[in-house]
């Protein structure tokens, strides 16, 4: 079985299948979890310079920064990774 990817945003990709949660990163133990990534080494920016809208949290501890709003990655996850728009590219 291959591992299903999804895209959230700028040609970066995520394996489904290790997602546990998406949360917005404007909360104090969303800040928190991602300070503590960073101090780990576990911190992965995928937001390419653009505000941080979602904060991944994958099954191996990693903390993942993603420029999509969580909506719009849950819905992705749920029917499968769509085309990317041209403001996404």
């Amino acid at each position: 079985m291959g591992i299903e990817l999804v895209h959230i945003g700028f040609n970066n990709m995520l394996a489904m299948n290790r997602v546990i949660a998406i949360a917005s990163p404007n909360s104090a133990p969303t800040k928190r979890t991602v300070q503590d990534g960073r101090t780990k080494g576990l911190l992965i920016d995928m937001t390419n310079g653009r505000r941080t809208k979602a904060v991944i949290i994958a099954d191996s501890g990693h903390v993942i920064l993603a420029a999509l709003a969580p909506d719009t990655i849950a819905g992705r996850l749920q029917t499968g990774s769509p085309k990317p728009t041209a403001e996404e590219e």
